[in-house]
């Protein structure tokens, strides 16, 4: 064991007994009391050296025996305490893709701050790598959300679109305005492959491959170009995701408002189904507008505005990645909207239907995000 205090939290003496670890308060530390002696060994948590020799450093200081283990394991109790050697395995598949970890090292400090154990953020960012990640649209939000999943370390991301991409298509970071006239689904395969850490390229299933060859979807993103499949999703489209199992979050631009969610945990969350069957509830006239909407002829040029179809992609793209790095965010059964120009973010609850098939409503509880902690853990030294 090589031990490191977490270096992306940033350290600062409260007075002269007490030292923060972090400033924003979700994870913030205040370790405490401290003396000078035990304030000394904790700068030689750098990751540099293993404990024989750390021991060592404790003797010469003063510390009588044992004092270094103890502290060790307060400091790994806290989440501050890291371990250098801890991820190495899982970290060398990165180090053998040119750049690919030194793209990835802001990403890996970020979970190292999200996740406690020493070693846990590596193990992430290399479970990363073995996922399969399904983008359904290639437009303005979709494409982004494809090359962020895709920058972010997710093994493979898949973009399903028809068409050709349209000069409204072209976004800074998602299809560039070279891709005008190509089909969307080529040009979105080359945006993947290129924001990829190490620039490698995106894995396509091979032809004639049989069923079940391939590795099952950790999750299904639907962005479409027309954002009502965002924001009033087609239940027909998802009966396979639900018949499956298939975790599928919804993102998207409708006019002038944004969508995030929600997020569908088959069996366990509201999908689709109970969406639609909720919203003709409360309004009868609710499918007969929604059959006209789906059914008219639509626009050629949906309104997409910029800020607001990156804001989208940013924030679906980093709710997915928390889901796949295990957790359940805030889009777990909810849907987020912001709508222009106030832009303020706010949440709806989507409740399971009891006359939905999914099943869903016949849980005695639903499953729920659960928010951060916030204040500040205190640990006596």
């Amino acid at each position: 064991m090589h031990p490191m205090v977490k270096p992306a939290l940033r350290r600062a003496w409260r007075n002269l007994q007490y030292v923060q670890f972090g400033a924003a308060p979700a994870h913030a530390v205040v370790v405490g009391p401290v003396d000078t002696t035990t304030g000394s060994l904790l700068a030689l948590f750098d990751g540099t050296r293993g404990l024989g020799p750390l021991r060592e450093e404790a003797r010469a200081l003063g510390l009588p025996d044992g004092r270094l283990e103890a502290l060790l394991d307060r400091l790994a109790e806290a989440g501050l305490l890291d371990d250098t050697t801890a991820g190495a395995p899982a970290t060398d598949a990165l180090r053998k893709e040119d750049g690919a970890l030194d793209r990835l090292r802001a990403d890996l400090a970020s979970l190292s701050v999200v996740y406690r154990e020493p070693g846990g953020a590596a193990l992430r960012l290399a479970a990363r790598r073995g996922m399969r990640v399904q983008v359904r649209g290639a437009g303005r939000v979709g494409a982004g959300i494809a090359a962020l999943l895709s920058a972010a370390g997710v093994g493979r991301v898949e973009v399903l679109d028809g068409e050709r991409v349209e000069p409204w298509d072209v976004t800074p970071g998602g299809l560039p305005a070279e891709a005008v006239g190509e089909r969307r689904a080529a040009a979105a395969r080359r945006l993947v492959g290129r924001s990829a850490p190490g620039g490698r390229a995106p894995r396509a299933a091979r032809p004639g491959s049989r069923a079940g060859s391939e590795p099952g979807l950790s999750l299904v993103v639907v962005a479409p170009r027309d954002g009502l499949g965002a924001y009033a999703p087609d239940p027909v489209p998802a009966d396979d995701w639900v018949a499956t199992g298939t975790p599928h979050l919804y993102a998207g631009v409708l006019e002038a408002t944004g969508v995030v969610g929600p997020l569908v945990l088959p069996g366990g969350t509201a999908c689709a189904g109970c969406v639609e069957l909720e919203r003709s509830d409360r309004d009868p006239a609710w499918p007969r507008m929604l059959a006209q909407w789906r059914s008219g002829r639509q626009s050629r040029v949906p309104a997409c505005d910029l800020g607001l179809a990156a804001a989208v992609a940013g924030l679906a793209a980093a709710h997915a990645l928390a889901f796949l790095d295990g957790e359940l965010p805030a889009s777990t059964g909810a849907r987020w909207e912001a709508s222009l120009p106030l832009l303020e973010w706010r949440s709806e609850r989507m409740t399971p239907h009891a006359g939905c098939p999914c099943g869903a409503a016949g849980r005695t509880r639903g499953v729920h995000a659960s928010g951060p902690a916030s204040g500040q853990d205190t640990m006596a030294g």
